[in-house]
């Protein structure tokens, strides 16, 4: 059994960066390393983050005509071989299925590192005619891509959770608008949920997904002032369906090719919420995500243990009422100090602290996560004064984000700009680009930066590409990532 010595914390987020989040993640209850390198065990409070996003994202995504559904892990060869650009992306980091049994197969079986090549012969089926149009499947699932070797858990593992949503469209404009509707779903599951305050636009051409025609992307800044892809929505325009046969016959009976779209978040998002809110204390979650958000620590003696512990427990019963979850911790053995470290640690968003003076006082201390803020209320109202301390916990989570955020935007009009900037503050550096992958290539190179992002407006911040010194076509933003 783990000694208390060893439940908090002890790596620095700013001087160790490593290590304490891999702290942060196995003493706060999120995840283990598993026995085979590049893999992990996610605990039951890592998998409820997961969940969490889940929830939000698949109603959002039902209420806009998306339907569930579920296709194999493995893909045989032949399939993702119609689509050569999906196997020229991905070969280095397919894992191939070569027996089963004591029998060799007939044909290689793919562990999916995605899923167009299976699920796109079957929306080529499923498709007819124009009234079968807009179709939208989504599948939750994991996927396997052998390329980690230095395991991040849930930046970076062989196998990893996250869903896909694979539509099919009759024009060019239909399928546009989906893929930006997917962008706009994201971008509020990281603004209104995680408190997270990410960027938005669109991949270079040389990085979009392959076989795509244009690659949106959700980028967030780390706190050590790399970035993350938060999440990807593709328009494919007609590639896929040519590749797969995707027709309908429109009204007039005339066969028309369907336009499609792919578009998907992992659950990368979740180190980017853990990198970002926690410290040095441990776990630090937004109420929206958090399994518990309301924790009632009772401080009481032998002479008046009934009578503290009955007032919160009339406490909890109203927060649970009105929809709060909340959790009692009535223990025994376990002293206030060591339960208020442990819920810290645990990332509790606000903790209620009674004793015999809240008691008599009818009254309750609240106590926020993210800096220890203390307030003393009244036990009338308590379920709308919890819920307005909760939206405070959350807009102190997401001003500190947006701080972050724009503190970490900086512009640079040279090569050596660029490079001296991102190797002395990284964070993001909008620079003009002349649209050349050598421009990228010569920073990348020299100091493992690239270009994450294009901003959806292309007029050029600059007159001239950072790097070349040509006209620039756009904007780029270079950041070191995860």
């Amino acid at each position: 059994m783990t000694g208390d010595q060893d439940l908090g914390i002890t790596a620095s987020k700013e001087h160790e960066t490593g290590e304490w989040y891999s702290q942060v993640v196995q003493k706060s209850g999120l995840a283990d390393y598993a026995p085979m390198g590049g893999f992990i065990v996610t605990r039951p409070r890592g998998y409820a983050l997961w969940e969490a996003v889940q929830n939000h994202l698949d109603g959002w995504f039902k209420d806009s005509g998306v339907q569930n559904a579920y296709f194999p892990m493995f893909i045989p060869e032949s399939y993702l071989e119609q689509e050569k650009e999906i196997v020229e992306g991905f070969d280095p980091e397919v894992a191939w299925v070569t027996q089963g049994g004591h029998d060799e197969l007939d044909e290689r079986l793919a562990v999916r590192p995605t899923s167009e090549s299976i699920i796109t012969p079957f929306i080529s089926q499923w498709v007819r005619s124009h009234r079968d149009l807009p179709m939208r499947i989504n599948q939750w699932c994991s996927v396997v891509r052998w390329e980690a070797t230095d395991t991040k858990p849930f930046f970076r593992t062989k196998e990893f959770l996250w869903q896909e949503g694979h539509t099919a469209h009759h024009d060019c404009d239909d399928a546009w608008d989906e893929t930006m509707l997917r962008l706009d779903q994201y971008e509020r599951l990281y603004t209104d949920v995680m408190a997270l305050a990410p960027l938005r636009g669109k991949k270079p051409d040389h990085d979009k997904f392959p076989g795509a025609d244009t690659t949106t992307t959700i980028e967030v800044m780390m706190p050590d002032g790399k970035s993350v892809q938060g999440a990807t929505s593709h328009y494919l325009g007609e590639s896929f369906a040519e590749a797969f046969d995707i027709t309908y016959l429109d009204e007039d009976e005339t066969e028309q090719t369907a336009h499609t779209t792919s578009w998907g978040l992992s659950w990368r998002a979740l180190g980017a919420l853990i990198m970002t809110h926690a410290d040095d204390q441990g776990l630090v979650l937004p109420p929206p995500m958090a399994p518990t958000q309301v924790v009632i620590v009772p401080i009481f003696q032998e002479d008046n243990r009934e009578t503290v512990l009955g007032y919160a427990e009339e406490l909890r019963k109203t927060l649970d009422d009105d929809g709060v979850r909340v959790h009692l911790d009535d223990r025994d053995e376990r002293n206030p100090g060591f339960k208020f470290n442990e819920w810290e640690l645990n990332g509790v968003p606000l903790r209620i602290e009674v004793g015999p003076n809240e008691v008599a006082d009818e009254e309750v201390s609240l106590v926020h996560r993210p800096d220890g803020e203390t307030t003393t209320e009244s036990r009338t109202g308590l379920a709308e004064t919890v819920q307005e301390h909760l939206e405070t916990v959350y807009a102190k989570l997401y001003a500190t984000a947006e701080q972050l955020r724009e503190e970490n935007i900086r512009e640079a009009t040279s090569r050596n700009e660029i490079l001296g900037t991102i190797g002395q503050h990284g964070g993001y550096v909008k620079t003009g680009w002349c649209g050349e992958q050598d421009c990228e290539t010569e920073i990348k190179d020299q100091i493992a930066a690239e270009i994450v992002m294009v901003p959806f407006d292309d007029e050029p911040i600059h007159e001239d590409c950072g790097v070349c010194g040509e006209p620039a076509e756009t904007t780029a933003y270079f950041a070191k990532t995860y």
